[in-house]
């Protein structure tokens, strides 16, 4: 079973920043140890001892940090928040004028690269590709922000989440579906969660629309939608390419910010990208 833990570039085996950056923390160990066993074995898996094994950690130590089964899932929900998180990372976001023609999905298939997507970096509780608006939700006072940054960092970031990620999509469906047994962890799971909401609306309401917070809404249930289907449903042995993402997220947003050429289209179209026998956007 792949780790659920981040794997893309920079990212070491078990979400650490590099040979360069300090060893992990005794808590991200224990973090990044529950999210693997709820990947593999589910919640009846997820034990002080059992986390202790696969963290290497002397026997105790997990129950030093967390002495509670409430504060272990804590910690792996805090955990979960910190790794996706960098699905995209505030470098690797567009400008409020949007990105270059090198940024785009057919871009890179021109030059010969691999599809747009699945490079570096990677975290979200009720909205994953939310983070990508963690930097660009405040584009330059009077400047109204191109919809096509929109557009690039939520198809970058859920490319990102079902080709090189997937396991961290299962851990938080084992962590929510808990949530919904256990009320303080209810509380918990959305708090944390609110940090990837508000970045969108954010950058819904820079984007245009007249109501940002509805229109967030339907952007975090159409991903979930997708992310579901594809890490966990009917559609998991298929995953859209970035360029098909990028169209879905065009067709919706252009429902919600009115009538006209979708975000990047010419007047005469919109992109039309291969899309037969795949998990569509």
């Amino acid at each position: 079973m792949t780790s659920a833990t981040p794997s893309a570039a920079p990212l070491g085996p078990r979400g650490s920043q590099g040979a360069a950056d300090a060893p992990a923390s005794r808590a991200d160990r224990i973090g990044d140890a529950a999210l693997d066993l709820l990947v593999e074995r589910g919640m009846r898996g997820l034990t002080h001892r059992a986390v202790d094994e696969r963290a290497g950690l002397p026997q105790g130590s997990t129950s030093n940090h967390a002495r509670t089964r409430q504060a272990l899932l804590e910690t792996a929900v805090r955990r979960q928040v910190q790794l996706e998180s960098r699905v995209l990372t505030p470098d690797e976001l567009p400008g409020a004028a949007g990105p270059g023609p090198a940024d785009r999905p057919d871009a890179a298939a021109a030059h010969g690269g691999p599809d747009a997507g699945t490079g570096t970096a990677h975290a979200g509780a009720g909205a994953a590709p939310a983070q990508a608006g963690a930097g660009a939700a405040h584009p330059g006072a009077g400047t109204p922000f191109d919809a096509d940054a929109l557009v690039d960092a939520l198809s970058l970031a859920l490319h990102r989440y079902l080709t090189d990620h997937r396991a961290l999509l299962v851990s938080r469906y084992e962590l929510a579906l808990e949530a919904t047994r256990r009320p303080e962890l209810r509380a918990f799971f959305d708090t944390a969660g609110s940090v990837f909401h508000r970045p969108l609306v954010a950058m819904t309401a820079a984007a245009g629309s007249t109501d940002p917070e509805r229109h967030a809404l339907s952007l975090i249930a159409w991903c979930e939608g997708l992310m579901f289907s594809c890490a966990a449903g009917s559609f998991h042995a298929a995953v859209p390419s970035r360029a098909e993402l990028r169209t879905g997220f065009e067709e919706l947003l252009r429902g919600m910010l009115g009538p006209g050429p979708g975000p990047g289209q010419p007047e005469s179209g919109g992109a039309a990208d291969g899309r037969g026998g795949r998990c569509r956007a």
